[in-house]
């Protein structure tokens, strides 16, 4: 991996761990379907920007059936499950929660495949589930039913985005920015109706709407222009390292904005949970690979 890659993935990493940062800003007060709907919203438009200046024309009505599903799977529904997470957990709880997206694709992938877990993979998946069972406990003084729905929100939008991860394998082959840019525009049509159900609970402020505008801009559209800039470089493999980066970022920008507190438990629970996901993704260095490094 270049420099520039790098520096592309750290950036990607950044901005990705702040997008939990802005949803827990803005969700209490716009509530879920407002604030996903501006999120989705902003983003299409800036793709639809981005689309003009390239001049690339989008096939929506031609291919509307993948872009709503992949809208569902990936945007519209994960998107409002983090935002009704975010009104109860931390920024830096729903990064860490978000890493486990590669352990649930593992999951999807057995159960799709058919396939018989290796031992590392099972290991993998038992260390998560031990992190995640310390996120919960970090919140033993709190701890009630709303906490409790909220972390398994938190986790069903993660296995969203693993159902989707599959679903794209034997979809339709389109671009890239052509499935960012359709998916969006599905994800807002599919969540504006649901304004009606979650209205917005009071006017938000000035600060409020800049984060919901850059969660939309740069969180989302620009992150996902950089995120395929990235798979074009170092591969979708390589690409996929950026869900070790994003908890460091998520606790980092909510202590820092938010002053979320980082307790041993939060450390320790992240810890689990990207040593869980290395090793059911295969990122931890084998012993072969090391000896012939050696």
């Amino acid at each position: 991996m270049g420099l520039a890659s790098l520096l592309r993935l750290f950036f990607l990493a950044a901005i990705w761990g702040a997008s939990f940062l802005f949803m827990r800003m803005a969700a209490t007060s716009l509530g879920p379907a407002v604030l996903i709907e501006f999120r989705v919203g902003f983003a299409a438009l800036t793709l639809f920007i981005v689309a003009l200046y390239l001049k690339r024309r989008l096939a929506f009505t031609k291919h509307k059936k993948h872009f709503f599903i992949i809208g569902a799977l990936n945007s519209a529904l994960p998107f409002l499950l983090f935002a009704y997470a975010a009104q109860t957990i931390s920024a830096s709880t729903l990064s860490i929660l978000n890493s486990t997206t590669p352990i649930w694709g593992a999951v999807v992938g057995i159960i799709w495949s058919k396939t018989k877990p290796t031992k590392s993979m099972v290991l993998g998946l038992l260390l998560g589930l031990v992190g995640v069972a310390i996120l919960v406990g970090q919140n033993h003084l709190i701890l009630n039913t709303q906490s409790l729905i909220a972390i398994v929100a938190a986790l069903s939008a993660s296995f969203c985005y693993a159902i989707a991860s599959h679903y794209t394998k034997n979809a339709p082959k389109l671009a890239p920015f052509d499935n960012a840019h359709g998916s969006m525009w599905a994800a807002s049509f599919m969540v504006l109706p649901l304004i009606l159900f979650m209205p917005m609970r009071e006017v938000p402020t000035t600060n409020v709407m800049l984060g919901v505008l850059a969660l939309g801009v740069v969180c989302t559209a620009l992150a996902y222009i950089l995120f395929f800039k990235l798979i074009d470089d170092i591969g979708p493999t390589s690409a996929l390292t950026v869900t070790f980066l994003i908890p460091l970022f998520g606790i980092f920008w909510g202590h820092l904005i938010l002053d979320e507190q980082i307790g041993p438990n939060t450390l320790l629970g992240a810890l689990f949970v990207i040593v869980g996901t290395m090793l059911v993704t295969g990122f931890l260095p084998r012993k072969k690979h090391l000896a012939k490094t050696r």
